[in-house]
């Protein structure tokens, strides 16, 4: 017989994401509740997003706080912002991550 282990992310009611270590589990609940202040605070924007926008937006910046925070502070793009997500990575497979944030083509504006 085998035992095992399991940290499991549960939000309201609905299990998100399972994990092998506590601290990756709490890494991933604490990314989402980011991600949830970061939507109310985008509903406030004077642009006009629809919901799924606002989601998918507030998960990205949520993913990539280190890069937010380094252009903040620094007023440069940090010299690895802004990675695609990989196919296997967990936020990828994840039920919170959007449709638009999973495997989204991305378009670059001519300069």
């Amino acid at each position: 017989m085998t035992v095992e282990i399991k940290y499991v992310v549960v939000r309201q009611g609905e299990e998100k994401m399972s994990f092998a270590s506590k601290k990756e589990a709490d890494a991933w609940d604490k990314m989402l509740d980011l991600a949830e202040a970061m939507g109310e605070w985008l509903t406030r924007s004077p642009v006009m997003l629809e919901p799924e926008q606002v989601d998918g937006l507030a998960m990205w910046l949520a993913q990539e706080k280190d890069a937010l925070n380094a252009l903040l502070k620094t007023g440069k793009l940090p010299k690895e912002a802004a990675a695609p997500l990989a196919a296997d990575s967990p936020a990828a497979a994840s039920d919170e991550t959007p449709p638009c944030a999973r495997g989204a083509k991305k378009t670059r504006a001519a300069a």
